[in-house]
C-alpha cells in the first residue's frame, strides 16, 4: 500500500472540511485547521513539515476577506519555505488568487471544489516538492571530498575520486579548465587530502601580476637589489617552504621566468634576486591554465620540458555547460548562502528563472552564475527569483504572466518535467521513476507539452 503523504488542509466551513477530508483521506494524511494560529501551531509542530497545504483565504475574523489567509501564507513560507501552499480561489477572488501566487502560493484551485482538480493540482505539488528534496539531498550528498565544491556531474566527481587518489603523493599537478570552473578549488583540495595538509598553502596568479614584479613575487629578494627594496623579502616559492604552491594561469608566465622555475623544479633550490647564496625548498607544485599549452609549445610561448615537468598529473575541469543540473544545483546553493550574508529571506526560484539557469550556457561558469545569484539576492523584490533578477533571457512562454488554468497547470508539468530531466541528466528512465509515471507516459507528456530536452 503506498504510504499516505501529509496534507495540511486550512478550511474554516465545519461542512467542507469533512467533505475534503472524506475525499482526500485515502490517498493523503489531512489535518485540519480552522484558523490561522491553528495552522501555525500544526506547521510549528511537523519537524519534518508539510510537503503541501490546501488554503482557504477567507478565515476568520474576514472570512468575506482574504487579509488573514495572505497573512497565514506569508507565515507558513516563512517558517516553511518548502511547503507547496495551493489556495482557494472563486472568480470574484481572482485579484486575491493572484496576489497570493506573487507572495509565493504554489497554484489555485477554483471553488466550488472539484476534487478530482484538487487532487491533480496536490499530486503535482508533491512532485515538485519531491523534485526539490532531492535537490538538497543531491546537495548534501554533493559535499565531495574537496571542501567548497558543489557538484552532482558524474565527470567532477570522477575528478574528486581521482584527487583522493593522488593527493597524499608530491607529483606536481596541471589544472586545465576554463576560467571560472573552480580550478583553485580542486588545488586547494589537493593540498588539504595530502601529506603537506597544514602547511603552507600559497596561491599566485601569474596573469595579474606585472612582468616586471613578477619575479621578485615568485623569488624574492634581497635588501638593496633593486630600488625600494629596503628590507629582506622571501618569494612565494620560499613562504610555501613544506606546503604547496599554487601557480594559477601559468600559461601567462613569461619564458624568462619559465626557464627559473624550470630551474627550481631540477635543483629545488631558489635564489633570491640579488642573492648569492642557493635557498634548498621543499614545496609541491600545482599549476593551472585555461590555455591550450601544447600550441602554445608549437608556437614558441611555452617551454615543452617545463610542461612535462608540471603536467605529472594531469586534471580536465568540465566547464559548467557540460555539467547537467549542476547549475540549480549551485543556484540553491549560493542562494542559501547569500541570505544568510544579506539578511536576506529569498525562498527560491521562479519557473521562467529555473528555465533560464538550465538553460544559460555559462560563459563564465561556476563565477559567472555565483556573481548573478548574488545580484539577484541582493536586488529581487519578491520571494521568488526571476529570469530577469538573474539578468537573464526569459524562455518566450514564460514572458507574460498566465492566468489560464490550463495553461498554468501545463506550465508546472513542463517545470516539473524539465526539472526531473535535469536531475536525471537526461536518462528518460530515472526522471519517470521520479515522477512516478512510465516511459511512455513521460515520451507522451514530453511530446504533447512540447518539453525542451
Amino acid at each position: 500500500m503506498t504510504e499516505r503523504r501529509p496534507l495540511l488542509l486550512v478550511e474554516d466551513d465545519v461542512g467542507l472540511q469533512r467533505q475534503m477530508t472524506w475525499a482526500l483521506g485515502d490517498e493523503f494524511d489531512v489535518s485540519v485547521a480552522g484558523s490561522r494560529a491553528a495552522a501555525m501551531e500544526m506547521v510549528k509542530g511537523r519537524d519534518e513539515g508539510f510537503p503541501v497545504a490546501v488554503l482557504d483565504l477567507g478565515l476568520p475574523p474576514d472570512e468575506n476577506g482574504a487579509t488573514e489567509g495572505l497573512a497565514l501564507l506569508q507565515e507558513i513560507l516563512a517558517h516553511a519555505p518548502a511547503t507547496k501552499v495551493i489556495v482557494a480561489s472563486g472568480n470574484e477572488e481572482r485579484a486575491n488568487a493572484v496576489k497570493a501566487i506573487s507572495i509565493g502560493a504554489y497554484d489555485f484551485y477554483g471553488k466550488p471544489v472539484d476534487i478530482d482538480v484538487l487532487g491533480l493540482i496536490i499530486r503535482r505539488a508533491i512532485h515538485l516538492y519531491d523534485l526539490e528534496a532531492e535537490n538538497r539531498s543531491l546537495h548534501q550528498k554533493a559535499d565531495s571530498p574537496l571542501a567548497g565544491l558543489v557538484t552532482a556531474d558524474p565527470d567532477v566527481l570522477r575528478v574528486c575520486r581521482s584527487v583522493e587518489r593522488f593527493a597524499n603523493t608530491d607529483v606536481n599537478v596541471l589544472i586545465i579548465g576554463e576560467s571560472g570552473t573552480g580550478k583553485e578549488l580542486i588545488a586547494r583540495g589537493i593540498h588539504d587530502l595530502g601529506n603537506r595538509r597544514g602547511k603552507p598553502f600559497v596561491a599566485i596568479n601569474c596573469a595579474s601580476i606585472p612582468e616586471t614584479l613578477l619575479e621578485s613575487e615568485l623569488f624574492g629578494y634581497e635588501k638593496g637589489s633593486f630600488t625600494g627594496a629596503v628590507k629582506t623579502t622571501p618569494g612565494k616559492v620560499e613562504v610555501a617552504n613544506t606546503g604547496t604552491l599554487f601557480l594559477d594561469e601559468i600559461g601567462d608566465l613569461p619564458l624568462s621566468l619559465q626557464a627559473k622555475l624550470l630551474r627550481f623544479l631540477q635543483e629545488r633550490r631558489v635564489e633570491r634576486i640579488g642573492g648569492r647564496q642557493p635557498i634548498p625548498v621543499d614545496v609541491r607544485i600545482v599549476s593551472a591554465t585555461n590555455q591550450d599549452l601544447a600550441t602554445m609549445i608549437g608556437t614558441g610561448r611555452f617551454r615543452e620540458d617545463l610542461y612535462y615537468r608540471l603536467n605529472e598529473v594531469r586534471v580536465d575541469m568540465p566547464p559548467l555547460r557540460a555539467r547537467p543540473g549542476d547549475p540549480l544545483l549551485l543556484a540553491n546553493f549560493f542562494l542559501g548562502g547569500f541570505n544568510r550574508a544579506y539578511k536576506r529571506a529569498v525562498r527560491g526560484f521562479a519557473p521562467d528563472a529555473i528555465t533560464a539557469i538550465g538553460s544559460h550556457p555559462w560563459p563564465g561558469n561556476v563565477r559567472e552564475l555565483e556573481n548573478r545569484m548574488k545580484r539577484a539576492v541582493i536586488m529581487c523584490e519578491g520571494k521568488l527569483i526571476t529570469a530577469a533578477d538573474l539578468d537573464l533571457a526569459a524562455p518566450a512562454s514564460d514572458q507574460e504572466e498566465v492566468l489560464d488554468l490550463k495553461e498554468a497547470r501545463d506550465r508546472t508539468d513542463r517545470l516539473t518535467i524539465q526539472r526531473a530531466l535535469m536531475h536525471a541528466q537526461g536518462n528518460i528512465s530515472k526522471a519517470a521513476k521520479v515522477l512516478g509515471v512510465t516511459r511512455p507516459t513521460l515520451y507522451y507528456l514530453i511530446k504533447t507539452l512540447d518539453v525542451k530536452i
